[in-house]
């Protein structure tokens, strides 16, 4: 490695902390990182799940690095002895994805205290899932007068200019492209008649996103009205006042668990499981069920409640779970593709 000024540096401050604290080791010398994803998913992290950590782990050092799940994968996969992450969320399709090349680590069940209380859908040996996510239609109330009921409204003329969408690197925008296929005629293994539907589409998109939380911004600062959303995503938007609402499509709401990994090679491998044992504990689950998160809990001793409560029986009947194991084998293609061909 070529010594330069910057990395003396680094190194001169980690030798000088590791001789202050005799008991410091290399691995405890770099602060957990937690790669979560961008917007509300961070905020409620930064508010909820790392203050439980620092408790439960005398206060130890963690930073948040927010990123697509893609990315998460792509960082680790070029520096696999050495990776720069240590715990890694993800949504259904890069889950399958990190465990296929082997970048994750079995989660230590046998020392896990709540592991064995969630729900069995969320009980998964590769990396626990301690939320839910659920995808509809946002939509700005004050300009969009009668609430929409399907996908297909984001068609209308009404909206032209004023529609967004996220491209295909988010679970939000592949998961909507399927959906899109089904109306169509295609499937998992085939979304081409949802590329013909959203060419029909661009003359009333007025953003493609980069990811959910750019999308959360572009409402707030009133560039669109309507949208795909993640029904999480809004609450913290409608406690600011942004005028925003959430709407189950008559085709279903689009449902996936978000799992949560130790990342294999990880320096600060027990730092990373009291991170996830956090995540997983009633506490901080029916914290982060609350307003303004509304993150939907798997931990079967978070009872739910409020606005959740009211909202989570409507949404469970109409869930719709697709095939990430199918969607993955075209999912890098479409991606490409999708970047080509749809631009604003």
């Amino acid at each position: 490695m070529l010594l330069t000024r910057r990395n003396l540096m680094q190194t001169a401050l980690t030798l000088g902390a590791m001789h202050a604290f005799p008991g410091l080791t290399w691995a405890q010398a770099r602060p957990l990182v937690f790669a979560t994803f961008t917007g509300s998913w961070e905020e409620a992290h930064k508010a909820v799940l790392v203050p439980a950590f620092r408790k439960a782990a005398d206060n130890a050092n963690i930073v948040l690095d927010p990123m697509l799940s893609v990315d998460q994968i792509a960082k680790v996969n070029a520096a696999k002895s050495n990776p720069p992450i240590d715990v890694m969320l993800h949504d259904p399709g890069p889950a399958l994805q990190a465990i296929a090349q082997d970048l994750v680590e079995p989660y230590p069940v046998e020392k896990s205290a709540h592991y064995k209380d969630l729900i069995p859908a969320a009980q998964i040996p590769m990396g626990p899932a301690p939320f839910f996510q659920v995808v509809g239609i946002t939509y700005n109330p004050e300009t969009v007068k009668t609430p929409p009921t399907s996908w297909a409204d984001l068609w209308k003329p009404e909206f032209k200019g004023r529609v967004g969408i996220t491209n295909l690197n988010s679970t939000l925008g592949t998961g909507f492209m399927v959906e899109l296929a089904k109306m169509h005629g295609g499937s998992e293994a085939n979304i081409d008649p949802a590329f013909k539907a959203i060419e029909a589409l661009r003359p009333s998109l007025a953003a493609v996103a980069a990811n959910p939380g750019q999308l959360a911004t572009l409402f707030q600062q009133g560039q669109i009205d309507i949208s795909p959303g993640n029904f999480n995503a809004i609450q913290i938007l409608k406690a600011r006042g942004v005028p925003v609402e959430f709407v189950i499509p008559k085709e279903g709401a689009i449902a996936f668990k978000t799992t949560i990994h130790i990342v294999k090679n990880s320096p600060n491998k027990e730092l990373a499981f009291k991170l996830i044992e956090a995540a997983l504990s009633p506490e901080v689950q029916a914290t982060l069920m609350e307003e303004p998160y509304l993150i939907v809990p798997t931990n079967t001793k978070v009872a739910i409640k409020g606005e959740l409560a009211k909202d989570h029986a409507e949404i469970a009947k109409k869930f719709v779970f697709q095939d990430w194991a199918k969607i993955n084998e075209q999912r890098a293609a479409w991606i490409e593709r999708f970047n080509r061909e749809i631009r604003v």
